[in-house]
């Protein structure tokens, strides 16, 4: 029998904990939501509270879901493929789409967001945010979407002004090269907001851009996935030393996935049309050094240590190393009623949480 994502107690209480605090969700109800990328970390997230949603407040969404590979979205969504409300196609996003259904949502976050991608593949990195949403929104225009949400990133600033720290809004953008080996996520996530605020202009498409900083999920692939949450958490799940390949000095607003939801539907549902806003946890700015200090003792009856080393001159993953003490503010979503429930300590102890009930 296929699993049932909705028996795991960490996806409950995510979930209503999201449905308490986010009432504007209901405008979602009998409609068609088709999420791109939608067995990405994030996005699945998403997918699972619309599944829960329909479940469990007879919400009476359909779902479309967007991904490369039949099989990962089997191992993602369990039995839930095969209920009436539920639909997943490959479509090549890079090419145009054709869907005959109605759609009214789309949220596009397709997109290669590991660092570990940008040397070998820039081109695979930089297709989704620039042709996929492209062809999208072309389609968002042709049915006339209620609102569209396009997955961006805090890398979109580029290198802000002397790296001097302090909040940065979302009209104050630094430099990037575009010849930069890294430039081929960021520049190509400007390119997609671009193309979103352009549609927004010319044809009234109601687009909305997410600048996302450092998120994370019980849905991370810990085993695969070298950004430093899911390094650390998979040392944790093995009883291993928390090993860090950098200085630790850098710090980042980690943001549960619970709170990024909130964020995204806030956005999609009340944000205004052409308009980005970043989702950033600015409560929990920590530094990369203090995150592994704190995760190291999360388990308390199994305590790991922190050890530093430096990373192998044959490791792909292209650090970022502009903006080390910088925060995207969050002042503007707060504005729209965005509040976070989560601290890093809680925040991961439910990703353990997650992880250790699907290992049984």
């Amino acid at each position: 029998m296929a699993f049932d994502i909705l028996e795991n107690p960490v996806i409950r209480e995510d979930m209503e904990n999201l449905f308490a605090r986010e009432a504007s969700v209901r405008e979602l109800f009998g409609r068609t939501v088709l999420v791109s990328g939608a067995t990405g970390m994030l996005a699945s997230y998403l997918v699972y509270y619309l599944i829960w949603l329909n479940e469990c407040r007879a919400a009476d969404i359909h779902i479309i879901a967007l991904a490369r590979s039949t099989a990962k979205a089997e191992r993602r969504f369990g039995r839930y493929m095969s209920v009436p409300y539920f639909s997943v196609r490959t479509d090549d996003i890079c090419r145009p789409l054709e869907i005959e259904e109605p759609v009214d949502y789309i949220v596009h976050a397709a997109s290669l967001a590991s660092p570990q991608y940008y040397g070998p593949s820039p081109v695979e990195v930089a297709a989704p945010n620039v042709l996929g949403t492209y062809n999208l929104l072309e389609m968002a225009r042709e049915k006339s979407v209620k609102g569209f949400l396009f997955f961006s990133s805090g890398d979109v600033y580029g290198a802000m002004p002397d790296d001097a720290g302090g909040e940065f809004a979302e009209t104050q953008l630094g430099v990037m090269d575009p010849l930069d080996a890294h430039s081929c996520y960021g520049e190509s996530k400007r390119m997609g907001e671009t193309w979103c605020a352009s549609y927004a202009r010319e044809y009234g498409v109601p687009t909305r851009m997410a600048r996302i900083a450092h998120t994370y999920a019980p849905t991370m692939d810990v085993e695969h996935d070298p950004r430093v949450f899911a390094s650390f958490v998979r040392c944790l799940l093995h009883g291993e030393d928390i090993v860090m390949l950098s200085d630790g000095t850098a710090r980042r607003a980690f943001c549960y996935i619970a709170d990024a939801l909130a964020a995204f539907l806030l956005i999609l549902l009340r944000g205004g049309a052409g308009e980005a806003y970043n989702v950033a946890n600015t409560d929990q700015f920590l530094s990369i050094g203090e995150l592994a200090d704190t995760l190291a003792t999360l388990d308390e009856a199994h305590p790991v240590r922190v050890v530093r080393q430096a990373r192998s001159q044959r490791d792909v993953y292209m650090e970022n190393k502009s903006n080390h003490q910088n925060l995207p503010s969050a002042a503007k979503l707060r504005a729209l009623g965005w509040t976070c429930a989560y601290d890093v300590r809680r925040g991961f102890r439910q990703v353990l949480r997650y992880k250790r009930y699907t290992q049984k």
